[in-house]
């Protein structure tokens, strides 16, 4: 792939409307479909392209399908997802300019043939969601510097979930660092046999599972706590002090991912639901609690 092939697969990423994922598409595939064949794995490598700036690094990593050979030599291995449906680091920004850190890693998915509107606007979220972050790090950083300097850090990534025949599970962080540190998580799970993205709404009948979980979460948040009395959330029951909002219910969109027993994992935020020093909090939900409410079993088991 030469610098001119690159530059059109940057582009055509930045070109490509979003299309709205719509559930049904999902549930009807859970209705009609039972399991899918595993794929042999194969493995694709990227290619970094380095510049410097006066002030600090800034690394750009570009990787494609098809790749020549001697572009795959300089490459390090990459997540695989089945033989047709992967995912690859796309980019990567980095700077490390005294006391201003960044380390900005985007993934992107290939291999959705018969999907390429959902791997066109993922990608382009992908980026679109780096570049927004980039460009936020370096306004901070020229302002901090205008007055004076100052500490700044920001770091991410992502981390692939679940990767098996069935479907992956891709997870996106975002941790920034000045004084104190807050963390960030989104996950995109995807339908790798009907090339499908699953949303929270899309797993279930009707929205009974917004409650029946949200249940669930406050019980396993109570147990954690009575087993051991570090682990706060801010949930009644547990003394979490005047004035905190406790949880109540999760949000019929809130934030999961499946794992790799197939369970259904809720995620909160760090702060969003506890103190900061219990991070990022996930909550697997019992499946026997929620098989009935399932559209149907390809995806929780």
């Amino acid at each position: 792939m030469n610098k001119q092939d690159l530059e059109q697969l940057k582009q055509q990423y930045q070109d490509t409307p979003i299309p709205k994922e719509l559930d049904f598409v999902v549930r009807k595939a859970l209705q009609e479909n039972g399991g899918t064949t595993m794929e042999n794995k194969r493995s694709h490598k990227g290619i970094k392209i380095a510049a410097a700036s006066v002030a600090a690094a800034f690394v750009v990593i570009t990787a494609g399908a098809n790749i020549s050979p001697v572009f795959a030599a300089t490459m390090g291995n990459v997540p695989v997802v089945g033989s047709l449906v992967k995912v690859l680091t796309f980019r990567e920004y980095t700077m490390d300019d005294g006391t201003y850190h960044a380390n900005i890693k985007t993934p992107a998915v290939e291999g959705l043939e018969s999907n390429k509107p959902l791997e066109n606007s993922l990608n382009q979220k992908y980026m679109e969601e780096n570049k927004k972050l980039y460009e936020q790090f370096e306004a901070e950083v020229a302002e901090l510097k205008k007055n004076g300097g100052g500490h700044l850090g920001v770091d991410s990534g992502y981390e692939v979930k679940c990767d098996d025949d069935a479907i992956l599970s891709i997870g996106r962080y975002v941790v920034n660092t000045v004084g104190s540190s807050s963390t960030t998580m989104k996950y995109d799970t995807i339908d790798k046999k009907n090339q499908v993205l699953i949303t929270l709404p899309s797993l279930f009948k009707d929205e009974q599972y917004v409650e029946v979980i949200s249940k669930n979460i406050r019980q396993q948040m109570i147990d954690q706590n009575k087993a051991d009395p570090d682990k706060i959330y801010w949930v009644e029951g547990i003394d979490a002090g005047e004035g905190t909002e406790l949880f109540q219910n999760i949000s019929a969109e809130q934030n999961f991912y499946i794992n790799t027993d197939h369970k259904l994992v809720v995620s909160f935020d760090k702060y969003e639901v506890a103190p900061g020093y219990m991070g990022v909090v996930d909550f697997v939900i019992p499946t026997d609690l929620i098989r009935d409410l399932l559209v149907g079993n390809d995806y929780i088991r």
